[in-house]
């Protein structure tokens, strides 16, 4: 009999501020309930309401510096003072037992995870918006920033868009719906890779053992 099971995928998902990112992430988990967000580990204090484990791991800096030299962390980097990172151990249990792992992160932090002990495990794709013009329409009508946070935005937004090369997949996003369905096409054969499927090595030993017996 063939197995089902299969390994999960660790997914990256990358644009500038305003691209779709979020929304796409959002709703990738509708979607699929194997597709889980990751949960950052970090060294600032919980804010009130904030639970150790669902929005973040809240470390110690000696304990986070150590994860790192232990090379228990898959990407760190330091914001505002802060050290933040992706705990190794949480991941690799979530992809061996079937769940796909979501990373909703900047081209520096998927170059890390991409170089990782999951490496091969990584299905990276990174968001472009259809113009710049289009980019820019969009951060303001979210109404969540100021006009100088938005000239930030714009300006990072040139530096991120050069880094479109390094991922497996580039899609323009024009259309919510279509890229949504594109994501949900790649995702699906991505999962069938032979890297993804552990099993696959004693199926095909099962189906020459029934040659075997004929």
């Amino acid at each position: 009999m063939i197995s089902k099971m299969r390994r999960g995928l660790v997914i990256i998902l990358s644009s500038p501020s305003g691209a779709g990112k979020s929304t796409l992430s959002d709703r990738l988990r509708s979607w699929d309930e194997d597709i889980v967000f990751s949960v950052s580990a970090t060294t600032r204090e919980p804010r009130e309401g904030e639970k150790d484990g669902r929005e973040y791991f809240f470390k110690s800096k000696e304990k986070f510096v150590k994860m790192i030299d232990n090379n228990e962390m898959l990407e760190h980097a330091e914001v505002f003072g802060n050290l933040y990172g992706s705990p190794l151990e949480p991941v690799s249990k979530a992809i061996e037992s079937g769940q796909d792992v979501l990373f909703d992160i900047d081209w520096q932090g998927g170059q890390q995870i991409r170089n990782s002990t999951l490496g091969k495990h990584t299905l990276s794709i990174f968001i472009l918006p259809p113009s710049i013009a289009e980019l820019e329409r969009r951060l303001k009508s979210r109404a969540k920033d100021n006009e100088d946070v938005i000239k930030k935005r714009m300006a990072m937004a040139r530096d991120e868009i050069s880094h479109w090369p390094e991922y497996d997949y580039v899609l323009i996003n024009s259309d919510l719906s279509e890229t949504e369905n594109d994501l949900k096409t790649i995702i699906k054969a991505e999962r069938l890779k032979l890297t993804q499927q552990p099993q696959i090595v004693n199926d095909v030993r099962n189906l020459n053992n029934e040659f075997e017996n004929r």
